[in-house]
């Protein structure tokens, strides 16, 4: 892919694909005019780029909470804005959508539909791009791109490497039962499913190792354990009758397949023919309400229940390092932190000078953030950099102030 050549063409052309590659670039005749006629009334000695991609920007941060209609014309002017920021951002888009792509080999996702999914999502980059903080546009849209990207294809990949057992594991009853209900089954027919689903997770799920996503099925002994556990609890139920081992594993197996179905909707063209009917596109039906899939609901659960448990190691970890600290380092974070007093007050209280208690004070929270900094190491994988410490300085802070609070 060529660079583009000048200032108006990098906010006013648009990259043409072919093949999953980009083969070009389409110039937006109505933008290129916009763009030569606003290089021509303002001059920009330096870094015009960078000045043209903040001024479109906050243009289009001005209007958006505008009420835009056909008399102002506030719409079109943030239309406008936004188009030009969506030329601005191909590059960028373009790059991150191809390390993607060959960095996810296992999906089905070329460059052109990692480029897609990620460009859909311009407007929320917009929205989260903020100039006072001093970041360069570029820079934070290909961080964000790239985030789109990886959490799309994560989810897609989740379903793809999940097995059945996996699956059903991992689900509610409330989505289990929505994606049998989506199978067109009835309530009283759900009913024996949820059963042998709920049987399954007592005896065969606390048996397997939480964080494997290639979980096997039951051996015959432990089917032959769920159908016998189902037989003495069927009495709930409106059908009394007595089930086999392979009827259970049946029917787990068709619960695994609806949920997958559920959780990953197989796409469909807007253009094509709605069922049942003669006439009439999908894209007719289509609205614009944002709905979240329910894998990515699923995962987000996963994701919050995971950040609560590294909470509560990371509150271990810190507790424990301060519970091998001498006693005059411990009553020095009592006086300062649980006391709320200042440096002076305590210098004077123990009858020290008020430097000391500040080097003191900074030798305690240093060896605290290199505790901190080796538990993200060996727990989250996260290398340090200066603003990984820096980060982590305001969160010690804000524990050490809450915890001695409390």
């Amino acid at each position: 892919m060529r660079a583009r050549s000048d200032l108006i063409e990098a906010f006013s052309s648009f990259l043409q694909f072919e093949a999953d590659r980009a083969s070009g670039w389409v110039n937006d005749r109505r933008l290129q005019k916009s763009m030569q006629r606003c290089c021509e009334q303002t001059v920009v000695k330096t870094e015009p780029e960078k000045y043209w991609a903040l001024h479109w920007h906050k243009c289009w941060q001005t209007e958006q909470n505008a009420q835009g209609d056909s008399t102002s014309g506030t719409g079109a002017k943030r239309q406008r804005s936004q188009a030009h920021l969506l030329a601005y951002l191909q590059e960028p888009c373009y790059w991150v959508a191809y390390k993607s792509s060959t960095r996810f080999t296992s999906t089905q996702h070329g460059i052109s539909d990692c480029f897609q999914i990620a460009i859909a999502q311009l407007e929320k980059v917009l929205k989260g791009f903020n100039s006072q903080q001093g970041f360069d546009l570029k820079n934070y849209a290909s961080t964000t791109f790239r985030s789109f990207i990886r959490d799309y294809l994560r989810q897609r990949r989740e379903v793809d490497i999940c097995t059945d057992w996996s699956l059903l594991r991992k689900v509610s009853q409330k989505r289990l039962s929505a994606a049998l209900a989506q199978q067109g089954l009835t309530e009283q027919e759900i009913a024996p499913y949820v059963l042998a689903w709920q049987i399954y997770q007592l005896i065969y799920v606390p048996t397997k190792r939480t964080g494997s996503r290639q979980l096997t099925a039951p051996d015959e002994a432990t089917w032959q354990a769920i159908a016998q556990q189902y037989n003495r609890d069927r009495h709930s139920l409106n059908n009394t009758g007595t089930v086999t081992a392979q009827t259970v594993e049946t029917w787990l197996s068709a619960a695994a397949k609806a949920v997958r179905s559920f959780l990953y909707p197989k796409s469909v063209s807007i253009n094509a023919t709605r069922p049942g009917q003669d006439g009439g596109e999908f894209v007719d039906s289509l609205t614009d309400d944002e709905q979240a899939s329910p894998m990515g609901e699923l995962m987000a659960e996963e994701a919050h229940t995971r950040r609560a448990q590294q909470q509560v190691q990371l509150t271990d970890v810190l507790a424990g390092a301060i519970a091998q600290m001498d006693a005059e380092n411990q009553r020095l974070l009592q006086l300062y932190y649980g006391d709320t007093l200042t440096q002076k007050d305590i210098a004077a209280q123990l009858n020290i000078k008020q430097y000391s208690i500040s080097r003191k004070l900074s030798r305690i929270k240093k060896s605290l953030l290199q505790t901190l900094s080796q538990w993200s190491q060996e727990t989250l994988h996260i290398a340090p950099s200066p603003d990984l410490l820096n980060q982590s300085s305001a969160a010690l802070e804000a524990w050490l102030t809450s915890r001695y609070a409390s």
